[in-house]
This record gives structure tokens, sequence and C-alpha cells, in this order.
């Protein structure tokens, strides 16, 4: 079911669900490009239109953040929970392990997506590595070719919003794959490079706040929640103009 949340239409569904749909693309070699909205998107869409669309037109739009289901509260359409970039491409990687599926790695630094697959096939016996390579590129056809010749059933792009959209968006008719997926930062997370928030903090949405206190040189950022929730006070004030 979709649920729109300002400008962002969003697909109000579970974890669960979320692998189930990229799951039945997979099976289906049809395509599912995933992106993950959070606060920060949703202000860099408010000022981009070509990202904007890019979420919008989406098969799959996951609510990264506490902050989307707070302004969903805001708002008065409540979304029933959050789907994390990193706990969607976990819980991916496990189903794909259980059907000896492919996936293919893209972005970070030099050795990270190979450190992150290498914990992956740890984690989920089963999985199966088609390849990887790092974010630093200028030229994408050698890396488009090289993702076809590898021919995944998924892949992963780690490059940064709004980097990564673009990139599945060019590219969407010449690569091969099934399920493309947006995940940021994501792969440091999957290579242990980045450790994240304990699970108390994961239930109560409150990752952000373990990430501050860990990188207190992230408020910059961090400042994009209260600020998203303030458009949406105000979009609901003015009646959701």
């Amino acid at each position: 079911m979709k649920k729109q949340v300002m400008a962002i239409t969003f697909d109000n569904i579970t974890m669960e669900e979320a692998v189930g749909t990229a799951m039945g693309h997979i099976a289906a070699r049809s395509r599912c490009r995933v992106v993950t909205p959070n606060a920060e998107f949703a202000l860099e869409a408010k000022k981009n239109p070509r990202f904007l669309k890019i979420l919008n037109i989406s098969q799959l739009v996951l609510a990264d953040g506490i902050s989307v289901v707070l302004a969903s509260k805001i708002i008065g359409d409540p979304m029933q929970g959050r789907v994390t970039g990193v706990g969607f491409a976990q819980a991916l990687a496990a189903a794909m392990a259980k059907e000896g599926r492919s996936l293919y790695l893209l972005g970070a630094k030099p050795g990270v997506a190979e450190q992150a697959a290498e914990k992956l096939q740890q984690t989920y016996p089963g999985l199966k590595i088609a390849g990887t390579h790092d974010g630093y590129f200028k030229d994408a056809a050698p890396v488009v070719e090289a993702i076809n010749a590898a021919k995944p059933d998924a892949l992963l792009v780690c490059l940064g919003a709004p980097k990564q959209e673009y990139f599945m968006e060019d590219y969407d008719g010449a690569l091969e794959v099934p399920v493309m997926a947006g995940l940021g930062g994501s792969m440091d997370v999957l290579a242990g490079n980045v450790k994240r928030a304990p699970e108390f903090y994961q239930k109560h949405g409150l990752e952000w706040l373990y990430r501050l206190v860990k990188e207190p040189q992230r408020w910059r950022r961090m400042i994009k929640l209260p600020l998203y929730l303030l458009d949406a006070l105000v979009w609901k004030i003015k009646g959701g103009n």
C-alpha cells in the first residue's frame, strides 16, 4: 500500500514484505529499483526536482528513517513503521542465500566492498557474490559492463544520495539486473567498519542519537531531522499544500 508523506510517496510495508517483493522480482526477472528516503533525502528532493521524480517512480520506496514515520504522524496519516536500508540489505542477503542467489556490491572506498562481501558470505552461507567494485570511478561504462558480465540477481549501489539514484536511473536500461537498491553508507556497516546501533536504539528509532554520540561531527547532518519535522508541521497547518 502506498502512503504519501508530503512530496514523497512511500510503500507502507514491513521489512518482510519489502524483501518478499524484491525476491518476487528476482524470481520473475522483472525490474525493481529500491530507494530508501529519510529526512536528508526529503530535504534534498525539495529543491531537486530530478531527485524527487526518481524517488517517486521507483518500484520500491522504503522509509529508511524514523523521521519519515514521525512526519507521517504529524500530518495525520501514520505509517506502520520504517524499513532501514542496512536492515533491508541484510534481510535480502539472508533470503537470497536460501535460494543460492547472487549479489553484486558497488560502492564505498577501495577494499570495503570486498570486506562486506566476505562478511555477508560468513553470515549468510549460500549467498553468492557475483562481484564487487568501489565507488571511486569516473567512467561508469566499464562498471556497467562488469556488472552485466557477472550476471547478478541483485545489485547494492552504495554511492550516496543522490549520486546512487542518478546512477540507477541513468543505467536502468543498460544494467541487466532485476533488483537494484540504493543504500548509501550501508556498505561500511556490512563490512564491519561502522558499527550499527545496539538493538535498543534500533527498536526505538534512536539510531540517529547513537550515531551523533559516537560521531558528534555529524551534527550538521542530524539537524536535518528536526528541519524535516518542521516541514511536516507546516504542511499540516497549510492543509497539505
